[in-house]
């Protein structure tokens, strides 16, 4: 896991161990702690990407509902439009 400030810790020897295979332990504990970094980062991500693809899926239909808004105000229109020429070139009673 990381610290406080998002470093990794890491448990058990420094770099100034005196043990015969304390360089290979420390190594080993320091790739683990980068694994279990990166593992955070992939789940992470692939939460990020989860969002993502249900916000694209989102905005496309709120755009296609847009569309279809605006192109029954266009149908609406036109027809009002019909309506007031038919109206308009009528002679008055």
């Amino acid at each position: 896991m990381s610290g406080p400030n998002g470093d990794p810790h890491v448990v058990g020897g420094g770099a100034g161990d005196d043990g015969d295979d304390g360089g290979d332990t420390f190594e080993e504990e320091e790739y683990a702690a980068i694994n279990s970094m990166l593992d955070q980062i992939n789940s992470c991500l692939d939460h990020l990407e989860e969002k993502n693809d249900h916000l694209h899926v989102c905005l496309k239909e709120l755009l296609e509902s847009n569309r279809q808004t605006r192109l029954e105000f266009q149908q609406q229109s036109k027809q009002l439009n019909t309506g007031a020429d038919v109206q308009g070139s009528q002679p008055p009673a």
